[in-house]
């Protein structure tokens, strides 16, 4: 199936820095003052090729987004040329750009949030202040009509506080949520696997018209078989067999290295295991569906339910829902 002529539409990721300001113990551009930054120019030029591909979403990423010093003009920009925007931050200056990322067209904000109070966020974060800036930022941007979502990072560490954070994302008006484990270099253990359920099992179940229930599958699977691959082999759970949809409609462009590949997680990867995606250019031309993406993409789709082992929940279950549905609704990833 050709991604550019199938009836759904496509998420472009672009990672339009690495530098941050935030010291997060899992992250590896903690406090990173990389000076790369993607240009309003790459981006204008990117723009038609994203729309001839089909894409309707675009989301910004980083290191932090909102350390870019453009990055109001480039929301305006990508939503005058028709794309939802949208942005991944971990919050700290959200509540300084909201009104004017806003005002720009911005339609989602995403901000990560680990604990259920500063507390315990902003020692995981290694950033004072994280949280209630964060927070604050969320509300201000539901006041302002932009879809309000989290994304929490869970491991041995804090998942007995999720039923805590639930309420609190719940009461702060938050949208959507995705929880997503802990991925490191090396074997996570928790010491009591029925414990993780019987704390975690009841958000999932949670009723939608009560309590922010979490996107995708359980951070620890849904399956006896994906729960004994994380608790035994650290290994997230991962898109269904036979196939991962998400390469037919995600592009991930890390702009530092002028590098695409097909899904969100897949940059994060050694890329020993995998094709290290596919040149952003070729002759000096900004191009997405060449037979080399493809290949990769290809790679992916068809071995990635076998291989990857750093999928999100969110990547899981948009994969799942499309091999179910053949749809999903928007902003599903």
């Amino acid at each position: 199936m050709s991604p550019t002529t199938h009836s759904r539409p496509r998420y472009l990721f672009i990672r339009i820095l690495e530098a941050c300001n935030a010291d997060c113990f899992m992250c590896d551009f903690a406090l990173s003052r990389d000076a790369y930054r993607f240009s309003s120019t790459e981006f204008a030029e990117l723009l038609p090729k994203a729309r001839a591909a089909g894409v309707a979403y675009v989301r910004f990423t980083g290191g932090e987004p909102l350390m870019h010093p453009e990055v109001v003009e480039l929301v305006r920009a990508g939503a005058a040329a028709g794309m939802k925007m949208s942005i991944i931050t971990n919050g700290s200056l959200l509540p300084k750009h909201v009104k004017d990322l806003a005002a720009a067209g911005l339609a989602q904000v995403i901000v990560s949030l680990d604990g259920a109070s500063a507390g315990t966020h902003d020692v995981y974060r290694r950033s004072p202040g994280m949280f209630e800036a964060g927070l604050r930022g969320l509300r201000q941007a539901a006041d302002l009509g932009v879809l309000p979502r989290v994304n929490t990072v869970v491991g041995p560490h804090n998942y007995a506080e999720m039923p805590e954070l639930q309420r609190v994302l719940t009461q702060a008006g938050v949208r959507q949520w995705e929880l997503s484990a802990l991925k490191l270099d090396r074997t996570i253990r928790y010491p009591d696997p029925e414990h993780v359920r019987a704390v975690c099992d009841p958000l999932y179940r949670a009723d939608p018209a009560a309590l922010l229930v979490p996107m995708g599958k359980r951070f620890y699977g849904d399956t006896p078989e994906e729960q004994w691959q994380y608790f035994e082999d650290s290994t997230p759970p991962r898109a269904s067999l036979p196939l991962c949809h998400v390469t037919d409609d995600v592009i991930y462009l890390d702009g530092r290295r002028g590098r695409l590949h097909a899904c969100s997680c897949i940059p994060h990867r050694d890329e020993s295991d995998g094709p290290g995606g596919a040149p952003l250019r070729e002759n000096g031309v900004v191009l997405l569906d060449t037979p080399a993406f493809r290949s990769h993409a290809d790679h992916f789709r068809e071995q990635g339910p076998q291989v990857c082992s750093g999928c999100s929940t969110t990547a899981a279950g948009y994969s799942d829902d499309v091999a179910r549905l053949g749809t999903v609704t928007p902003w599903q990833y």
